[in-house]
């Protein structure tokens, strides 16, 4: 357990053991299962930690030419790569530090697929195919939502994969179950399950979060394996990122003020839900605060959270407390480690948190600290 009073305020703070625990359960589902399980930077990429999930799993997926460089320089493997589009300037980025590019579009695929002959690398090419089902529900998260820009309609492939694709991606699931996959790998295979017996590969991208405790782990397999045994010629890759960090960490504030109007008292905090919890805003989501009641209890002290920038819905509410709020206090949000870290900004100059690691041996290893130069640097 960390101890809090050791922790500077604002801290982001991940527990290694936390850590531990979900990189061992994924590897036992890679292990069981016969798939290939890679982590996904765009939910997680505290590359300093990168040696811990190195021992467990050795690759990433990236969707960025900075995210392909960490995999290759901090994870030591060439990353699994998707981008919404490739330009003539990051290509030649993309196929040095990528093991597999998956293009999302043919017309993508027909541009840059010639160049390939042009580099030492190889790399193995995909097309991201778009079932058009999604039980995804918040439509910022729905890559399958009519119209969307992301991945490729069966009316658009015929019957044979381009000569050059060896594999085939999709994405539709976030923070889902197995039987979401289940579901979805039932319309996949209406679609383009004539294809898949022509693939190398079959990437189900991420958005699997079996490291959560409800989730049916004994069915997960199940499915993997049936689908393995449906096609033998494929290898099959999930890319989680959630799953890693789910519920390992907290981030760590301070309240700074309390302020009354009409009857509702916010608590004022040394973090910023917009710069550093903007989840809680775009989702939206309501995260557990340690030590409070997650609904407003009648006859206890009751708050909203407040931000410390400018913007007025810098905020969520209401939690309840057995004693009042007073400056000075701790405010601990729980399982602040995965899509925070990698979504926080410095709007306003806000002072950026510190990021930790509690060890195993419960010591603090603080991996970073913000300054103005963090924040002057950025701006130019």
């Amino acid at each position: 357990m960390i101890e809090i009073n050791k922790v500077p305020s604002p801290c982001f703070v991940m527990e290694e053991e936390l850590l531990r625990k979900n990189l061992s359960l994924i590897k036992s589902v890679k292990d069981r299962a016969g798939v290939d399980i890679i982590l996904a930077f765009k939910a997680f990429a505290m590359w300093k930690s990168f040696p811990i999930i190195r021992e467990y799993i050795p690759h990433s997926t990236a969707s960025s030419v900075f995210e392909a460089q960490l995999a290759y320089e901090e994870m030591g493997s060439r990353a699994h790569t998707f981008s919404p589009a490739y330009t003539h300037e990051n290509f030649p980025i993309f196929m040095k530090y990528s093991s597999h590019i998956t293009f999302n579009s043919l017309s993508q695929f027909n541009r840059f697929y010639p160049e390939a002959e042009k580099y030492d690398e190889k790399v193995s090419f995909g097309l991201r195919i778009n079932p058009e089902y999604s039980e995804v529900e918040t439509d910022l998260y729905n890559p399958c939502a009519p119209g969307s820009r992301l991945g490729i309609v069966a009316d658009l492939l015929g019957d044979q994969l381009p000569e050059g694709v060896e594999g085939l991606h999709f994405h539709t699931l976030c923070e889902s179950s197995s039987y979401d996959l289940e579901k979805t790998l039932e319309q996949i295979e209406l679609k383009f399950g004539h294809l898949l017996s022509q693939a190398k590969w079959f990437n189900m991208g991420g958005g699997h979060l079996m490291t959560r405790s409800d989730y049916d782990i004994e069915h997960l397999i199940k499915v993997l394996k049936r689908f393995n045994e449906k096609y033998p010629n494929l290898h099959v890759i999930m890319e989680p990122g959630s799953a890693f960090a789910w519920q390992t960490g907290i981030l760590v504030s301070t309240v700074v003020d309390v302020v009354e109007n009409k009857g509702i008292k916010t608590a004022i905090l040394d973090v910023s839900f917009a710069c550093h919890m903007p989840d809680c805003l775009e989702m939206p989501y309501k995260p557990q605060i340690r030590g409070a009641y997650h609904e407003p209890v009648a006859g206890l002290p009751t708050y909203r959270m407040g931000g410390s920038s400018c913007l007025s819905g810098d905020f969520i509410g209401e939690w309840s407390f057995d004693e009042p709020l007073l400056v000075g206090d701790k405010i601990i949000f729980e399982d602040m480690i995965h899509y925070t870290i990698v979504k926080t900004t410095m709007f306003n100059g806000i002072s950026h948190p510190a990021i930790a690691l509690w060890t195993k041996d419960n010591q603090l290893n603080i991996y970073r600290e913000f300054d103005y130069q963090d924040y002057k640097s950025r701006m130019s």
